[in-house]
């Protein structure tokens, strides 16, 4: 595995943490939806799961998480707004 591939895959597992994580504490009551905390580590965690799968030609995982990422965004600029 070159180093390159190991970085995608690193970058994969970095996000799924984030997401599973951020889910975990939603659920858990330990941070609510509309927190810089819980919308953050949703976009980072898409991000880095569209690299992976864009990287491995997973095109469909790849198009779900711009969305999710973009839904992220969208919710950050509407906290920032208010």
């Amino acid at each position: 595995m070159s180093p390159l591939d190991l970085s995608i895959e690193v970058i994969g597992w970095t996000g799924a943490a984030l997401i599973l994580l951020a889910y975990l504490l939603l659920s858990a009551g330990r941070l609510p939806a509309r927190s810089i905390a819980y919308q953050g580590a949703n976009l980072l965690g898409a991000i880095a799961f569209a690299i992976n799968s864009g990287w491995h030609g997973a095109v469909p995982s790849s198009a779900l998480n711009v969305v999710w990422a973009g839904i992220a965004l969208f919710a950050l600029v509407r906290m920032a707004r208010a």
